[in-house]
């Protein structure tokens, strides 16, 4: 019997949430080429889906972290995911900024968190972890202690775990990147021969260059 995040990752993949590309890179916002672009906000437009990653939220929330008090997102992406868990649960939710505003009331943190509370961050995806730690640390600084961190996917860079375990932040992902890997060799996404290059890519992404495409001609 296939893993839950097994199946998950072959649901996203199907809807395109997931996209592997190995011939023609994608070229993130931070400037880094990759085989591989997650657009989660897909899922919203599918109502099973959607539910099922908010289902899976609130059970690993259950399961891992009881003693939960409030959620918080990260920005922005895990913004409407962290707000149906946190109705499913009914529990108070508030979404993390990068950084505080630079008008208005300046906030960091928009909700009301209350010190002493115990919180789980929801992220929408694990890259370099640097965003994490920031909401991290921003919730505690508002007088709440992070619990741990919830990701729909991680893509397991060496550099992320490691900051990730130094700033001691326990993480759960619905889907990491070894699953969605498997998920895409059987449903034949991708050719068994591009596991290398994904590979190499993930070891070392802000470095990757893409293999020229070599004409037929």
């Amino acid at each position: 019997m296939k893993k839950p995040e097994r199946l998950l990752a072959e649901k996203f993949l199907h809807v395109s949430a997931i996209k592997l590309q190995p011939d023609i890179p994608f070229v993130w916002g931070s400037g880094w080429n990759s085989p591989l672009y997650n657009d989660h906000r897909r899922i919203l437009s599918y109502p099973d889906l959607r539910n099922q990653v908010k289902v899976m939220i609130a059970k690993t929330i259950i399961e891992k972290f009881p003693e939960t008090q409030a959620i918080a997102s990260v920005s922005t992406g895990a913004i409407p995911l962290g707000t149906l868990a946190a109705d499913a649960l009914g529990l108070p939710f508030c979404y993390v900024r990068d950084t505080p505003k630079d008008h208005g009331l300046e906030n960091q943190i928009e909700g009301n968190l209350k010190p002493g509370w115990k919180v789980i961050l929801i992220e929408d995806l694990i890259t370099t972890g640097a965003n994490s730690v920031r909401a991290k640390e921003a919730v505690e600084n508002a007088g709440c202690e992070a619990l741990g961190l919830i990701s729909i996917f991680s893509y397991e860079f060496p550099m992320s775990l490691k900051r990730l375990k130094d700033a001691d932040l326990r993480s759960i992902s619905l889907i990491n990147y070894s699953d969605m890997l498997d998920a895409a060799v059987e449903m034949e996404y991708i050719r068994p021969r591009d596991l290398d290059t994904i590979e190499e890519w993930r070891q070392d992404p802000s470095n990757w260059v893409p293999e020229p495409i070599q004409s037929k001609f």
